[in-house]
């Protein structure tokens, strides 16, 4: 099933889709406490479809993007993380910040955990899993790799605000049987970029569950960017930065199409 969060008579709902327009609201919280009710409500605006507990992230997870960055296949997950201000909403606006110009997109398969995993292993990872949805791990190219700008570290150039558009809903674990399976596709403005699929990951998904539960609690409502195939703007020659009045849209077969327009960040007070 789709689950999505949405606004409805100005108020926010979780609740199962039933078309692209209307869904069945689910009273509680639906990593908790929840019921499925029979109210039918219309979908007037699709958010992020969770508020992540935490939001995890997998570097360099496929071998053909490992290649294109010049970087050998790592031995073990690289991990960083994005900030809970980078959350971002389908269909609004990533904002190029005021202080880089080097904005890259990310399209990315993201787990979303549905209960406590901690030393989890292989075998037993994906009942851990809530769903799917799709991620877009967009980052500031020159903070996350020059060091005179005071980053030189990913955390940093991936967690401006809005950076992590997440959506349009989280497709439950019950309807892709094989994460690993999915093609993926970016479109810049309606020209394709990336183009793969996610069987080209290093670590797969239950892979990434292990390991990651290994050293840390994955609680409810964590989410697990896995990586992104070849094809980024930063590795093109010339290199291809988001500039404003773009469109950037990223599809998984079996969940759906996140899309999001660019826009210059509003003139602001210092």
């Amino acid at each position: 099933m789709r689950i999505a969060r949405f606004l409805s008579a100005g108020k926010i709902h979780f609740g199962q889709m039933l078309d692209d327009s209307t869904a069945l609201v689910i009273d509680g919280d639906p990593f908790g406490l929840h019921r499925l009710t029979t109210r039918r409500v219309r979908i007037e605006k699709l958010l992020a479809p969770l508020v992540p507990t935490d939001i995890f992230c997998i570097g360099l997870n496929y071998r053909e993007h490992a290649k294109e960055s010049g970087a050998p296949v790592p031995e073990h997950p690289v991990l960083f993380i994005k900030a809970g201000n980078t959350l971002n909403n389908p269909f609004d606006p990533i904002l190029i910040p005021r202080r880089s110009r080097m904005i890259d997109y990310e399209g990315e398969l993201a787990i979303v955990i549905g209960k406590t995993a901690k030393y989890v292993s292989r075998a037993r990872a994906l009942d851990y899993v809530f769903g799917y949805t799709i991620a877009n791990d967009v980052s500031a190219r020159d903070w996350q790799r020059q060091k005179e700008l005071g980053g030189g570290q990913w955390a940093r150039g991936k967690s401006f605000d809005g950076f992590c558009p997440l959506g349009p809903w989280i497709v439950t674990r019950d309807e892709i049987t094989n994460p690993n399976a999915l093609h993926l596709r970016t479109t810049l403005n309606g020209q394709i970029m990336q183009d793969h699929t996610t069987a080209d990951m290093i670590f797969d998904v239950p892979a990434l569950i292990e390991s990651l539960s290994s050293t840390l609690t994955l609680r409810p409502g964590t989410v697990i960017l896995t990586g992104t195939p070849q094809g980024v703007g930063m590795a093109r020659t010339p290199p291809v930065w988001l500039q404003p009045n773009d469109t950037i849209t990223i599809e998984i077969e079996q969940i759906g199409r996140l899309e999001n327009p660019v826009r210059p960040e509003p003139p602001g007070t210092d």
